[in-house]
């Protein structure tokens, strides 16, 4: 399985991005899905994570009602739309998948949010 994200940049508050993760390998093993991110000094956090199906969503705190994961399972994808960004998103943000015996990482995108 490999992830690849896209769709950072550098945008000023108030802004949105909408991130994509695109999946290839062994996609059908992949379960459950997660957003990550990890600001410079801080440790890497879970922002939001999706079931298989796509119906069972949740968020980290410092995101709900400004961010939305969603998955296309026919397009190998996952995404995260981003509104309403503050400075305090900045962050490399990952997506991360998981099968029955393991975790897949991509490499991340760079998310840059100015005041």
């Amino acid at each position: 399985v490999q992830l690849v994200e896209s769709g950072g940049d550098s945008v000023q508050a108030g802004g949105s991005l909408r991130l994509s993760c695109a999946i290839s390998g062994d996609t059908d093993s992949i379960n459950g899905m997660r957003w990550y991110r990890e600001a410079p000094g801080k440790q890497r956090e879970l922002v939001a994570r999706i079931d298989k199906g796509g119906r069972d969503t949740r968020y980290a705190d410092s995101v709900k009602g400004r961010f939305t994961i969603s998955r296309d399972n026919s397009a190998r994808s996952l995404y995260l739309q981003m509104n309403n960004l503050k400075p305090e998103d900045t962050a490399a943000y990952y997506c991360m998948g998981e099968s029955e015996d393991a975790w897949y990482w991509g490499l991340g995108t760079q998310v840059i949010v100015s005041s």
